[in-house]
C-alpha cells in the first residue's frame, strides 16, 4: 500500500462557481430607506424643539407628573375663621348655653317689642326656639303654669312618668 503524505489542504467542497467572467450581474434593485426605529437623537434633552415641529396648533400639554395643584409659599399667621359647632355633654348644658345667648336674648326683646326682624334673624330665633323646646321636653321643663299642680300630685304617678320619659329619649339625637 503506497502511502500518502498528509497534507492540510482540503479537495473541492460542493459544485464550483462559474468564473466571474461569465456571470450574470444581479438586477439592481432601487434603495430604499430603512425605517427608523426610536425617537431622533437629542429629544431627551430637548422635548419641546420635536414636539413644536410637528403639531404647531395644539395647545402642549404639560409633561410634568403629579399635582398641578398651587402650594402656597408664604404662611398665612391669622387662620380662617371656621365656625364649629359645639358640642355638649347633656341636654342641660346646652338648654343652659341657648339662655346664656346674648344674640338670641336681645332678639327675643325686639321680637317684645315689636320691632321686625331680617329674615336670617327670624330664622336663627325660630331655630334656637325650636331647639329650646326639644329640650324642654326632653328634660321634662314645661313654661306651663299647670305644671306646679301636677307636682303636688302622688309620687307614684311622677316617678312614672319620668320612668317612661326616660324609655322614649332618642340617644341618636345628642351624637
Amino acid at each position: 500500500m503506497p502511502r500518502k503524505k498528509k497534507s492540510r489542504k482540503i479537495g473541492q467542497i460542493g459544485t464550483p462557481l462559474a468564473p466571474k467572467a461569465n456571470r450574470k450581474p444581479a438586477p439592481a434593485s432601487p434603495k430604499r430607506n430603512k425605517k427608523t426605529l426610536g425617537k431622533p437623537s437629542g429629544t431627551r434633552n430637548n422635548p419641546e424643539q420635536t414636539s413644536s415641529q410637528s403639531r404647531p396648533s395644539k395647545v402642549q400639554k404639560d409633561p410634568r407628573v403629579g399635582s398641578k395643584k398651587p402650594i402656597p409659599l408664604i404662611v398665612d399667621d391669622k387662620p380662617k375663621a371656621r365656625v364649629t359647632k359645639p358640642k355638649f355633654f347633656s341636654p342641660a348644658q346646652e338648654l343652659e348655653s341657648i339662655e346664656q345667648n346674648e344674640r338670641f336674648g336681645m332678639l327675643l326683646e325686639k321680637l317684645d317689642s315689636e320691632v321686625a326682624l331680617s329674615r336670617e334673624e327670624r330664622a336663627f330665633v325660630n331655630k334656637l326656639t325650636a331647639r329650646h323646646q326639644e329640650l324642654c321636653d326632653l328634660l321634662g321643663i314645661s313654661n306651663d303654669d299647670g305644671s306646679m299642680a301636677d307636682a303636688g300630685n302622688s309620687e307614684n304617678s311622677t316617678d312614672d312618668d319620668l320612668y317612661d320619659q326616660f324609655e322614649s329619649i332618642d340617644i341618636n339625637k345628642f351624637k
